[in-house]
This record gives structure tokens, C-alpha cells and sequence, in this order.
């Protein structure tokens, strides 16, 4: 797969599977054998693991990305995320760094982000992609678009 299609089809679904808590559309991005770092000084742990944890903490969920920049097998993909969780919002805004196998799954991936307490939205020139939020073709199920 081109590395280019595999960077879309990741943005996609983390688009739709974040707001939706969708672990398994996320796990399905990711090779078996996949290691993430989702901050810098967090230990390496399975994607399945990290997102499990993650949305079992998420009331909601908002996202965005910007246009990644694509380089090799390798991409760097800005994200802005606000999050509910007991009652609170708090923005996450940061950075994924991807690298894709051959098969299009990614082979690793580790995340720079920080956080502010309560909800900021993105600034106006912030994340140029235009996205419907749906569940991308090929992981079954229904469609569902925002």
C-alpha cells in the first residue's frame, strides 16, 4: 500500500473511531505486532492497549488533523482533540509520528501532545483537512456520518 493511502485510511479512522470509542477500528490500523509511545515519557505499549485505556476514561470527543507531511513510509500528523471526561473537558493538541509497513499497518508510532484544562477550539488556520466523519469503508458495519 502506498504510504501516502495508508496515512488517509489512519486520519480517517481516527477520526471516526475517537468520537466513537471504536477500539476495534483502531486496533485494525496498527500491525500485530505495533508498539506506541503515546507521550514521550510513557513506556511503549500495544495501540489496542493504549486506546482501551484511553476511550474507558472519554465521556466524548471531538477531533481534527491537520494535512500530514509524508516522507518514505514515514508520516507526521497533527491532531487537536477535546476531550469530556467526568464532567470536564480538556483540549489535547499534538503530534503523531507514523511509521507504516509495507502492508499499509503501522509499525510504530509515537505521539508529543499537550494539554489545557477545559475546551479551546483550534484556531481558524489550524487543521486543513476537511473531513465527514464516518466510518471508513472496509471495517464493516454501518456508515455513520456526522
Amino acid at each position: 500500500m502506498e504510504t501516502a493511502a495508508a496515512v488517509r485510511r489512519w486520519i480517517e479512522t481516527w477520526a471516526y473511531a475517537w468520537p466513537a470509542k471504536d477500539a476495534d477500528a483502531i486496533a485494525a490500523l496498527y500491525a500485530a505486532d505495533a508498539a506506541l509511545r503515546s507521550q514521550p515519557f510513557r513506556d511503549l505499549q500495544s495501540p489496542r492497549a493504549y486506546v482501551d485505556w484511553a476511550f474507558s476514561e472519554q465521556d466524548e470527543a471531538e477531533c481534527w488533523f491537520g494535512e500530514p507531511v509524508v516522507e518514505g513510509h514515514r508520516a507526521a500528523i497533527e491532531y487537536w482533540g477535546i476531550v469530556r471526561f467526568e464532567g470536564r473537558d480538556e483540549t489535547i493538541a499534538g503530534i503523531a509520528f507514523v511509521t507504516f509497513g509495507p502492508d499499509g499497518l503501522v509499525a510504530a508510532q509515537r505521539d508529543c501532545w499537550n494539554s489545557r484544562g477545559g475546551r479551546v477550539e483550534p484556531p481558524p488556520d489550524w487543521g486543513t483537512l476537511d473531513l465527514v466523519r464516518k466510518r471508513p469503508a472496509g471495517l464493516g458495519g454501518e456508515q455513520v456520518v456526522d
